[in-house]
């Protein structure tokens, strides 16, 4: 009895007033569903004086076991690593436990993984709401469109490489909205994408020029599993942007064969003489045509028509 009695007071944290004796404590802790369990399918193997050792571990268990039931969330955890439960583990010489994580805090993780599939780099929290089956289909085009997207999705598998889409058309016609029903879609199959708003990213990239991250940033975007320029051809156009951040991203994107989609205003042979003229008027045929050039090895070009969605929804 003395070695239950200094058992138990070993325990790690303060223990409640023990009202009852430590015979009764005793009964209770072995009549807990679980640990007779634990007990039965061990009992080939754990003794008397095992038992007694792991006390201790067993209260423990018992008080850890009871936090769990009825938790209102992760927060409002009580156990002593908020997040795990316990489990009831058979070592050599004593019984033990150990700690994993919970269902809630599963769940919970899985919930912010699944939010940060989706990287939105400059763009409207709206975007994440965007989904395949609101799509509204009012021009052959954009059925054309919507079955190309559906079809990217369906196939792809996060390993093979399957061209993107290069969707050009005018202002307000919603092409944005079909590259973030596109990123959803991928989410329910869980590939990461990145969808990125070019002309704030360039001028991000500016900035990021005197902080010495630029490398850092065009990296990110090299790597991404499925990379999503939002309105290429609407950044102020340079031979800098062109040559040292778009250039260097496609190309390793090419190379790597990692989809990648686009939205535009311009069509490829308008976004060719975009990327022609320098900011100091020179042009540069050769380095523009690299750039489409590369763009048409990673994405097929779409036409997406009709009303303005914008003024639609004002």
């Amino acid at each position: 009895m003395k070695r239950i009695d200094e058992t138990l007071r070993n325990i790690a944290g303060n223990l409640p007033p023990l009202e009852k004796s430590l015979r009764e404590l005793k009964e209770e802790i072995l009549q807990h569903p679980d640990i007779r369990s634990f007990l039965e399918e061990n009992k080939a193997h754990i003794s008397d004086g095992m038992v007694e050792r792991s006390l201790g571990k067993l209260y423990e268990y018992t008080q850890q076991v009871k936090g769990c039931k009825g938790c209102p969330s992760l927060e409002g955890c009580k156990n002593l690593i908020p997040g795990y439960e316990p489990e009831l583990v058979f070592t050599a010489n004593a019984i033990d436990l150990r700690y994993l994580p919970c269902r809630t805090k599963k769940m919970e993780e899985e919930r912010r993984r699944m939010e940060g599939i989706i990287e939105c780099i400059h763009m409207p929290d709206e975007v994440l709401k965007a989904a395949m089956s609101d799509m509204i289909i009012d021009t052959e085009n954009r059925f054309k469109a919507v079955k190309k997207a559906k079809d990217f999705i369906n196939r792809y598998d996060g390993k093979t490489f399957i061209k993107g889409l290069y969707l050009y058309g005018a202002f307000g016609t919603g092409k944005t909205y079909i590259l973030a029903a596109i990123a959803n879609g991928l989410k329910q199959k869980k590939i990461p994408s990145v969808l990125v708003y070019v002309p704030e990213l360039i001028r991000e990239m500016k900035q990021s020029l005197s902080e010495h991250t630029t490398g850092e940033k065009v990296d990110k975007l090299k790597r991404a599993p499925v990379l999503m320029f939002d309105d290429i051809g609407a950044e102020t156009m340079s031979s800098w942007v062109r040559d040292e951040i778009l250039g260097p991203i496609l190309q390793h994107r090419m190379q790597e064969k990692l989809p990648t989609f686009f939205s535009s205003n311009f069509d490829l042979r308008e976004l060719k003489l975009h990327f022609t003229y320098s900011q100091k008027g020179e042009e540069e045929q050769v380095k523009a045509a690299r750039i489409i050039e590369r763009i048409q090895f990673l994405a097929e070009p779409v036409m997406i028509d009709g009303a303005n969605k914008r003024l639609h929804s004002e």
